[in-house]
């Protein structure tokens, strides 16, 4: 993709747990081909630790080989006990345009909030279809993040909002449901029609939240768009996928909503 930098549509993201228990980026794995061989960091302090690699965002992975000096071990890390954290949503969800999988937000919260993540994100087809909440409820998740106003108009936001949201909750009555507005594009002060679909999808969504409120429905969360990706105009490649500043500001603005509900 002509926006989007190849480390991230190919390459992986290499991080590792530091002496205080938080996990602080290491290397990354630059493509060079279809296959690539490279030595993402010859120079490890000696000592056992954890590591995590991400794998890349847009381009599947068939096979991965890790290779290590003959003097060090590779085992299995312990279990993690905590349920995922599910993010369900469109391209930028996905990842696009983050510099390196580890940028996208879903990976920056798995990081800061120490979770498990899930990334259901589809590039151009997060659109709340109902077998897709089907699919949500197989995973015994800590908490669902819906983010698909991206790829939805007001009327296909005002139309599916409440049924896919009543369904989830139906299937997972005890589990809390997030419901993410899109982020409003960063050059809307200059297009007037997409300043319109971001206030008519927001209005939508915000309608069929407080709806779902009023008839009862328990652990729904609101995030609006706004500070998504802030509003200095700055945070986007295409005004509308995130750079890495854009993500950390996703992640930022996502924290305090999640945090309190995985530590319920």
């Amino acid at each position: 993709m002509p926006h989007m930098p190849a480390t991230g549509v190919s390459g992986l993201d290499l991080y590792a747990r530091d002496a205080n228990g938080k996990w602080s980026w290491v290397a990354n794995g630059r493509p060079s081909g279809k296959t690539s061989t490279a030595a993402l960091a010859s120079t490890l302090p000696p000592g056992e630790r954890e590591y995590l690699i991400y794998l890349p965002l847009y381009n599947g992975t068939s096979s991965l080989e890790i290779g290590l000096p003959k003097a060090t071990k590779l085992k299995k890390a312990d279990e993690r006990k905590a349920k995922p954290i599910v993010f369900y949503g469109t391209s930028i969800t996905q990842g696009g345009c983050a510099s390196r999988p580890g940028m996208v937000h879903a990976a920056i919260l798995g990081r800061k909030l120490d979770a498990p993540a899930v990334n259901l994100g589809f590039s151009g087809n997060g659109t709340l279809d109902p077998e897709m909440g089907v699919l949500l409820a197989e995973i015994d998740a800590s908490v669902y993040v819906l983010d698909c106003l991206p790829n939805l108009n007001p009327q296909q936001t005002a139309e599916r909002t409440v049924p896919f949201v009543a369904a989830l909750r139906k299937a997972r009555p005890d589990t809390p449901i997030v419901m993410v507005e899109d982020r409003n594009y960063a050059n809307a002060a200059w297009h007037p029609g997409l300043k319109e679909r971001n206030a008519g999808n927001q209005a939508a969504y915000k309608k069929a939240y407080d709806s779902l409120v009023a008839a009862g429905v328990k652990g729904l969360h609101y995030i609006p768009g706004e500070p998504l990706i802030g509003t200095d105009g700055e945070g986007t490649v295409d005004g509308s996928h995130p750079t890495d500043l854009g993500f950390l500001r996703q992640a930022e603005a996502m924290e305090p909503v999640l945090k309190p509900l995985l530590k319920r």
